[in-house]
């Protein structure tokens, strides 16, 4: 075996750094690291009082008809935003039709479910409340249940003081938004190497990278939220399997009805997208390995190898962030005037 003189290994060297330089460059241009200060959100300032009512409201089963399902029912903080099963469970144990989004850095997406019907964070808080297959409650049971305990009343007040009355329907979902968009999770590996420490991915996390680029995976899943910028169909290249794609869920088409829109998709956001499989809209693959081959085939028209699959799951593993740590809250006791629960289907 022929040895490398020590000029050529220091020019070997070299030259690999000088790659890895170029794909940070590029990965500069097209993905941005997650800010370390909580973003704004529109016609809402995000104050300390909203934030800690917010989070109360995302942890209070009793805003449900069955005073059993909350926020973090579907969207677990401690298992990456999201749920276990392929779709949510609701009221009365109807199933949902679609996967639930991750409320991580849901605050980057472009707009909110997988059709993008919810501009932001606060209308797509009202949606599951009302939902008969989520929440089952209306407007006026969230009125009266958060009316009944004064604990709540005077958290209202302090975090809408202009507001009369200060509990309103608008003024939880506005709560809610304000303590999602602090559910942030910066610092991931793959932000450490886009803020300049290329020693931050290893080596096979950079080679994820560059396939991530070169094979066109970015041209959908860019910016801050690696992805949850635009609305793709899913299937460019290859119509999916039905049981990926079911045929009776035509996606954005529900929302605009045009007919090009059918089975468009939001683009998933793809931070921490190790820590919550299953996925696709339909939740039906348990492997982020398979998702990406899946992805390879339907949307490039690509077969890829074993080792490209591998070589891009591990950069998809430099997608996961520091979650914020929850405290869980302790919320107001009911009272004589709480509406009971309603466990009736």
């Amino acid at each position: 075996m022929r040895r490398l003189s020590a000029a050529t290994a220091v020019l070997l060297v070299a030259s690999q750094a000088i790659a890895h330089d170029d794909v940070m460059l590029a990965a500069g241009r097209i993905f941005k690291p997650i800010p370390s200060a909580t973003p704004a959100v529109n016609d809402n300032p995000v104050t300390d009082e909203k934030v800690k009512l917010g989070k109360m409201l995302f942890f209070d089963p009793r805003l449900s008809a069955s005073g059993i399902i909350s926020c973090n029912t579907c969207h677990n903080l401690g298992t990456g935003g999201v749920d276990a099963g392929p779709t949510s469970v609701g009221h009365g144990w109807k199933k949902g039709a679609r996967r639930a989004p991750t409320v991580y850095n849901a605050v980057f997406n472009v707009a909110q479910f997988w059709d993008g019907r919810a501009p932001d964070l606060k209308e797509q808080a009202k949606g599951p409340v009302q939902a008969t297959a989520e929440m089952n409650a209306t407007p006026d049971h969230v009125m009266s249940t958060l009316n009944s305990m004064n604990v709540y009343v005077a958290m209202f007040k302090t975090a809408f003081p202009d507001s009369t009355p200060p509990v309103t329907f608008e003024n939880v979902a506005k709560a809610i938004e304000a303590f999602e968009a602090t559910l942030t999770t910066p610092a991931a590996p793959f932000d450490q190497y886009l803020n300049g420490d290329g020693s931050a991915l290893n080596d096979q996390q950079k080679a994820g990278l560059k396939l991530f680029m070169d094979k066109g995976c970015s041209s959908c899943h860019n910016g801050v939220n690696i992805g949850g910028q635009g609305y793709f169909p899913f299937g460019v290249m290859e119509k999916p399997d039905t049981k990926l794609r079911p045929t009776a869920d035509k996606g954005r088409f529900a929302v605009t009805r045009v007919a090009s829109d059918e089975y468009v998709f939001r683009v998933a956001p793809l931070r921490n997208v190790a820590l919550r499989a299953p996925y696709f809209h339909s939740g039906q693959v348990w492997s982020l390995k398979q998702a990406v081959g899946v992805m390879g085939e339907v949307q490039l028209g690509e077969k890829l190898s074993d080792k490209e699959e591998n070589d891009i799951v591990a950069f998809l593993n430099s997608l996961t962030g520091q979650l914020p740590k929850i405290e869980y809250p302790i919320l107001p006791t009911r009272t004589n005037e709480t509406p009971p629960p309603s466990l009736g289907r």
